[in-house]
């Protein structure tokens, strides 16, 4: 039971006469002698915003066996949502949930309406020698890292004409963009979620291209406020990649590896720019 002693009540009323102030209201506990703390409330759960490459009218890649680049992707986001809810700690939203297309800036737009503390887009690439394969990561830049960034960079902004209108608008200016995400960090935070991806899918045992972690200037990456990554799965023009890509238990090893790179992102002692 709670007590409060008389003198208690006798002190807070005249301190309350003299300094204007109102009868002090924290309980004491007759056991520990300290006032009663509330509760503190657990930390609210990052949104992960998910972009699956492509999708509708737009198939994005295709493998040498005629694997289309969106529904692998779709695959892998589905499973990474459903590892992602496991547990509490993230909410998940994804640009696109089905099988239609969405432009780019809408993309974008969608994950700052819901005001995500992660971007990851999902893709798989390919490549005139079929004997390219790899996991690549890449995040914006003004200028490419190297030509083969830039030429990705160029197919991945490339708008799908839908019934004689090209949808979505020109992204704007890369170099407006990167000086806004420096003012707020957004930038390094990018390139450290890129670093977390290439170290857990080189743990994970996920084939790396050489030099994984590249740059350029993709339209998708373009908020100023949420750290962004895109990731190229792996190559469907090559036909072990392509293969790998369509198996359910490799789908989910790169679920893992990429839910393993939010965890290392949002670690603790880890600096974030969002609370």
């Amino acid at each position: 039971m709670i007590h409060i002693r008389r003198r208690d009540l006798i002190t807070s009323a005249l301190a309350a006469a003299v300094f204007g102030v109102g009868v002090v209201s924290t309980w004491v506990s007759s056991r520990a002698g300290q006032p009663v703390k509330k509760p503190v409330p657990p930390p609210k759960p990052k949104l992960i915003a998910l972009d699956p490459g492509h999708g509708g009218a737009d198939p994005g890649a295709l493998g040498i066996s005629g694997t289309q680049e969106k529904a692998v992707v779709i695959a892998v986001a589905h499973e990474l949502q459903k590892q992602l809810l496991t547990g509490g700690k993230y909410r998940v939203m994804l640009t696109r949930a089905a099988d239609t297309l969405v432009p780019l800036r809408e993309r974008v737009a969608r994950a700052e309406a819901a005001k995500a503390d992660l971007f990851l887009s999902i893709h798989a690439d390919s490549h005139p020698d079929t004997g390219v394969r790899g996991a690549s990561v890449y995040t914006l830049s003004e200028e490419a890292s190297d030509r083969e960034a830039e030429a990705l960079a160029a197919r991945e902004n490339r708008e799908v004409p839908v019934a004689g209108m090209k949808l979505g608008s020109q992204p704007e200016s890369v170099a407006k963009t990167l000086v806004a995400m420096a003012q707020r960090g957004t930038v390094n935070d990018s390139r450290r979620l890129a670093e977390t991806v290439v170290r857990t899918f080189s743990t994970g045992g996920i084939r790396l291209l050489p030099h994984t972690h590249r740059q350029a200037g993709f339209a998708v990456l373009t908020s100023p406020d949420i750290p962004a990554a895109l990731v190229e799965l792996g190559y469907l023009s090559n036909p072990q990649d392509e293969k790998l890509l369509t198996v359910k238990q490799h789908q989910m090893a790169l679920a893992r590896a990429l839910r393993a790179s939010v965890e290392a992102y949002f670690a603790p002692g880890t600096a974030t720019r969002k609370a």
